[in-house]
């Protein structure tokens, strides 16, 4: 009796090997969770006014990406990484690091994208930098890092495995060469690629802060000291226990939901 019954056997291909490097240091740090239900009703009604009429092309990623990129902006420490073992760098940019699908060789994996100082950008000029990023058409070396790679990194990408993940390593020290090359935040929407009435938590990364968008769920909510049907996004935020404490985690955590309550960013109508 043959007890293993049909199979598909596929190459743990290069994109894998990257990804489980990644996975790997984000299993390494003292992390701390926090789980967040935020009141959207208003952002995406904002959201779908603009389009219908002012014709304004506005994602709801690039939407909360402002808000936690501004959020973040407020409390540096979330914005920061060890530099050795007895230094901590705090930056003034807000580099956000996110995954998502795109086409690489005809197929669609998970690839990095970095939005560069996106707490100086409007929430339209973010919205236009992740659609341009989302149509790029990537080759397999530039999935972790995307289209845009530095002559270091294109060298470092055809390597050998154990010796990028050596290299990889190596970041963990270097809080300069992390934000250079992998951003200072990461802003992981999970929850926008398909239903998902819950909170996706991710093991972490690279990154000393990461925020997590789960779905979206319609339940009752109290507005005005009334019951309204709202609507309310998942989200989880995790740090590095090494640098943030709780008190500055929770001021975060309170800038943030204001934010994205109150439709922060979203132009007038």
């Amino acid at each position: 009796m043959d007890t293993i019954g049909n199979y598909e056997m596929k190459p743990f291909t290069k994109s894998r090997q990257n990804m489980a490097m990644i996975v790997r240091e984000g299993r390494r740090k003292n992390s701390s969770k926090v789980l967040l239900e935020l009141d959207v009703t208003n952002g995406r009604k904002t959201i779908k006014n603009l389009k219908e009429e002012q014709d304004k092309d506005i994602s709801f990623t690039g939407w909360i990406a402002k808000c936690a990129a501004d959020a973040v902006s407020k409390h540096k420490i979330l914005n920061a990484y060890r530099q050795g073992r007895k230094k901590i760098i705090i930056f003034d940019d807000v580099d956000l690091a996110i995954p998502m699908e795109r086409e690489v060789k005809g197929k669609s994996m998970v690839a990095g994208f970095v939005l560069r100082k996106a707490n100086e950008k409007s929430v339209e000029k973010i919205t236009k930098e992740i659609r341009g990023a989302q149509r790029e058409k990537l080759d397999d070396d530039a999935h972790l890092v995307g289209k845009k790679r530095t002559k270091l990194q294109k060298k470092l990408l055809k390597l050998p495995f154990f010796i990028r993940k050596l290299l990889f390593r190596s970041l963990r020290r270097n809080g300069l060469r992390t934000k250079k090359h992998l951003g200072t935040v990461g802003l992981s929407s999970m929850g926008t690629i398909a239903n998902c009435p819950g909170w996706p938590i991710p093991i972490g990364g690279i990154t000393s802060t990461v925020i997590g968008i789960g779905g979206i769920k319609k339940k009752p909510g109290v507005v005005d000291d009334e019951i309204k049907i709202r609507e309310y996004l998942h989200v989880i935020i995790i740090i590095d226990h090494d640098l943030v404490d709780g008190g500055p985690l929770i001021r975060f955590v309170d800038t943030f939901t204001e934010f994205v309550e109150s439709a922060y960013g979203l132009p007038k109508l």
